[in-house]
């Protein structure tokens, strides 16, 4: 299944559950997660988002190992099911 689709998919299923869902974008900083989730609760997570199988490149592994050490979670997901279960258990 391709990236978009699932990030679609997962999208509409953290907004139903009330979650604030934002693109995240970094002009000065290249290889962020794709997306922030904001629970309802207030639990702030980054998402990477990938197409089946795949796995995050070495900027992207970087980027997720600084934030990481920032105490920040970040997810990568590269299925519906996935992406669903990590809503769920934030939610």
């Amino acid at each position: 299944m391709l990236e978009k689709i699932i990030e679609g998919k997962v999208n509409a299923y953290a907004q139903s559950k009330g979650f604030l869902v934002y693109k995240f974008t970094s002009p000065a900083r290249r290889a962020v997660p794709d997306r922030i989730y904001i629970s309802p609760k207030g639990t702030v997570v980054f998402v990477e988002f990938k197409r089946e199988g795949q796995k995050p490149t070495p900027p992207q592994l970087r980027e997720h190992h600084r934030l990481r050490m920032q105490n920040v979670a970040v997810y990568v997901i590269d299925n519906v099911e996935d992406g669903k279960a990590m809503i769920d258990a934030i939610a």
